[in-house]
């Protein structure tokens, strides 16, 4: 009989320490399964802030940047339609060249919410995503869809 008690013991036992692992094991699963939701969201959110990274980035000190080239072209030609012009135009190339389809780049504190460059039908958006960058006294928004 003590032979037979202990046997039981030990299997008791085995299937605690087994339902005890099992429920570790989804516990973590549980925790650690990603949300797809959350995850695209993150991806979109960082678009914009990809590419105006890019435009605002400077590979060294001595180099000036895209946002800093079109800001001293409109403050050095105080803002005429020349000016304004040949940034659209820098602009255009610029996002073509970065292959970017569906945007809309626009300065919002000098010249009053002026697009600048834009691509791709805005009013029909879905998940936009936006970036903004100031330099000097101008304050430019880029939104990707």
């Amino acid at each position: 009989m003590l032979d037979e008690k202990g046997n039981f013991f030990i299997i008791e036992a085995i299937l605690a320490i087994s339902l005890l692992l099992f429920v570790f094991v989804i516990f973590n699963h549980v925790i650690f399964t990603e949300n797809s939701d959350y995850s695209t969201v993150i991806k979109d959110s960082n678009n914009a802030q990809d590419i105006m990274e890019i435009l605002s980035g400077k590979i060294n000190f001595t180099d000036g940047t895209f946002v800093e080239d079109i800001t001293l072209i409109m403050k050095n030609g105080k803002n005429s339609k020349e000016s304004i012009e040949e940034v659209s135009q820098m602009c255009k190339n610029k996002f073509s060249s970065l292959n970017i389809k569906n945007y809309q780049f626009s300065e919002t504190n000098v010249l009053n919410n002026k697009v600048l460059s834009s691509s791709g039908d805005y009013s029909n958006a879905n998940n936009v995503s936006v970036a903004i960058r100031t330099c000097y006294e101008y304050s430019y928004t880029l939104s990707v869809w």
